[in-house]
């Protein structure tokens, strides 16, 4: 029964992230119209499994507070906005601080997306990878995992930028 269970949940994991990249083109109904640059489909299924990585290392700040509370401590890193949000005032003042802090930033279709990927059972409306955020001896070989990826997007979003 429990290795059935187990199955089960394993199925579902993986379903939900194809399901991710399949639903891509249905969340785009529902994006704000400030959200720019939005990553397209492509850079969004990077996006998503660099949070995951970046998560598992604790590397990432989730949630409106945590994150405008890092970009006014001045931290550096990448900060990735649902772009589906309600009401749009929430975030609206987070791309504004990434500017003035000279954080990249970009926008995903989907907040269950994003929530899923962070390592949290609930929607997140953004998120901020912040390299070298906990330093511990066993997470180095973690950071390394994402820390590829992570400045792949960055190069990425500051060419979707320009």
């Amino acid at each position: 029964m429990a290795k059935e269970k187990k199955e089960k949940k394993e199925k579902s994991s993986t379903a939900t992230a194809e399901e991710a990249t399949d639903n891509y083109d249905l969340r785009l109904t529902a994006v704000l119209p400030f959200a720019i640059p939005l990553a397209p489909k492509k850079l969004n299924k990077k996006i998503l499994k660099t949070v995951k990585k970046a998560s598992k290392a604790k590397h990432v700040k989730r949630g409106v507070k945590e994150v405008v509370k890092s970009l006014r401590k001045g931290e550096k890193g990448l900060v990735i906005i649902a772009g589906d949000i309600f009401p749009a005032d929430v975030i609206s003042h987070i791309p504004v601080l990434c500017e003035d802090s000279s954080v990249p930033f970009v926008f995903v279709p989907s907040k269950e997306d994003l929530g899923s990927a962070g390592a949290t059972k609930r929607p997140t409306s953004c998120v901020m990878i912040v390299p070298g955020g906990g330093k511990k001896k066993n997470e180095s070989s973690k950071a390394e995992d994402y820390r590829e990826g992570f400045d792949e997007i960055v190069k990425e979003v500051s060419k979707i930028e320009n």
